[in-house]
């Protein structure tokens, strides 16, 4: 029965991501009202507990099966963009018996061992399967009664939530003695107007967001964290690639070059954290650009990243309203920790973001801190939550999944590790023609990185 699953989207409170998960929600419940059926639970992550660490659900467990493990027989997570046909996922998950231990989803693996992953199954990594979120996944009730009885004897030990799908897959698994995910081919990733989409009980709506006009490019400014030791081979890359999409961009380091030309922050470089570099960038933002530019990204000086994309990205966000946006990492969320930005991918500010930050007393604890951690460690104690999009990436494309990537348009990738950089950044991210007329998803051709 439909009243026995109960939905979870992976909402976020920022108020663009906010409606669209409200907006999936009506969906679903119409579709139930539609059926005559008695209407299901379905619940926004970020609603659900006060707790900093909701978005990497396992802390949530205990919850589902106090409130739902005698009436229901199904917890069903999604995205805020997944697409659901009811009927549909109703059939399939009939399919299987729901008094077993399941985990539903479609599986990803990784083609080689990566750091992000920690080099996990390093014979084999193509072995270990963890579900696609986008697609949705399930859980049986008696598998999150399990789950939530082991929390309680063993409480989650791991430092960092680096990638929430791979981690989870492998916190079930249990060193083989759970269950490995089930492959279902109707929990899909195809978008809604594919013609593959008639067997599917999910779908995913593959662009990217433009919600209006695109951010104009001088409401922009870039700052390019470098040093003196990779003046020569990272930024010839920078300006081989996107350093023409940015209208306003400024290069910080240890030592003034006039022929890139970078601004000395007069902060020596190190080799750990740039935690006290990031701060004068910070400063800097907000006292010498003009008060009219909205919007501020740090990026590494190994950073690839489309300009283009990212304005019409943040044509979805309110400048009103402090936004620090980028890929979200979690440190000790299990016994409350906080969430950042990683600063690899890119890290994406409003000045109203900003002004806030400085206007408190948050600062580094040391010059080699770890700068997006730090500022996790500083909104989180303003209560300003952090915005979370897949579209920025940490690593390079090899690092992720095929199946993962495919239905996305990046807008950030990082680290020059044995790869030509300019290749990956016209693969991957350059805008192509049809892009840059009207905004379709593009047909790349991605070779092999």
């Amino acid at each position: 029965e439909l009243k026995e699953i109960v939905f979870i989207i992976q909402s976020q409170s920022n108020s663009f991501h906010s409606k669209r998960a409200e907006d999936l929600k009506r969906d679903i419940l119409k579709q139930a009202a539609d059926l005559g059926k008695e209407l299901p639970t379905v619940l926004l992550i970020h609603q659900m507990d006060g707790h900093e660490g909701a978005w990497t659900i396992l802390p949530l467990m205990r919850d589902f099966s106090v409130t739902y493990g005698r009436n229901s027989s199904w917890i069903f997570f999604c995205e805020e963009d997944t697409r659901i046909q009811v009927v549909k996922l109703l059939e399939t998950l009939g399919r299987f018996d729901a008094s077993k231990e399941w985990f539903l989803g479609k599986a990803l693996y990784d083609e080689e061992s990566t750091i992000i992953h920690h080099y996990a199954f390093a014979e084999n990594p193509t072995v270990f399967k963890f579900p696609d979120f986008a697609a949705g996944w399930a859980l049986s009730i008696p598998l999150v009664n399990k789950l939530a009885k082991k929390l309680k004897s063993e409480p989650l030990k791991s430092d960092f939530t680096i990638d929430l799908k791979h981690e989870i897959a492998l916190y079930i698994w249990q060193k083989g003695e759970g269950p490995h995910l089930t492959s279902v081919p109707e929990f899909c990733t195809d978008d809604l107007n594919s013609n593959k989409v008639d067997h599917c009980a999910t779908t995913f709506s593959n662009f990217l967001p433009l919600c209006g006009e695109s951010v104009k490019k001088e409401d922009v400014f870039v700052a390019v964290k470098t040093c003196q030791k990779f003046h020569a081979d990272r930024i010839p890359v920078v300006k081989q690639t996107w350093e023409r999409e940015a209208a306003l961009i400024e290069y910080y380091s240890d030592y003034a070059d006039i022929s890139i030309p970078t601004i000395d922050l007069g902060i020596p470089n190190t080799d750990r954290g740039h935690c006290g570099k990031t701060f004068a960038i910070l400063e800097r933002f907000l006292n010498h650009s003009s008060p009219r530019t909205p919007w501020l990204v740090i990026v590494d000086d190994d950073t690839l990243i489309s300009i283009f994309r990212l304005r019409k990205l943040l044509s979805c966000y309110d400048p009103n309203e402090p936004v620090f946006l980028g890929e979200r990492y979690g440190y000790g969320l299990g016994t409350g920790g906080y969430s950042y930005i990683t600063g690899g991918g890119g890290m994406v500010f409003s000045r109203i973001a900003v002004q806030k930050l400085l206007a408190s007393k948050c600062r580094c604890y040391s010059m080699d801190a770890p700068d997006d951690m730090v500022l996790g460690m500083c909104f989180s104690g303003l209560g300003i939550p952090i915005t979370h999009s897949p579209l920025f990436h940490q690593a390079r494309p090899m690092d992720y999944p095929k199946g993962y990537l495919s239905h996305q348009i990046p807008v950030s990738f990082h680290k020059h590790w044995n790869i030509d950089p300019v290749k990956v950044y016209f693969t991957w991210l350059a805008p192509n023609r049809e892009e840059s007329l009207n905004g379709k998803k593009a047909g790349y051709n991605r070779e092999d990185l």
